[in-house]
């Protein structure tokens, strides 16, 4: 499968395997490729592969699937509640 397809893939696989809308899933691919997730499989075709996208789904999921942190808050000192 071309690189765009194995993209598509494992799109469908977290939106069929985890319950995410289409939308979801599409944005977690794309902040994996974003990311740099993706980019062996662009230089080394034969890594486009069901399989690897399968085990590709899971790992994207796992990974990309949790909150964006958000920044940390401005540490008061200690003292007296104001």
């Amino acid at each position: 499968m071309t690189y765009e397809e194995h993209l598509d893939e494992v799109t469908t696989l977290i939106f069929e395997r985890f319950g995410l809308s289409e939308a979801a899933a599409i944005k977690l691919v794309m902040r994996a490729q974003a990311d740099g997730y993706f980019s062996e499989h662009d230089d080394d075709p034969t890594l486009c592969t069901q399989l690897r996208a399968e085990q590709d789904a899971k790992r994207v999921f796992k990974q990309y699937s949790k909150p964006v942190d958000e920044a940390p808050a401005k540490s008061r000192r200690p003292g007296p509640p104001r």
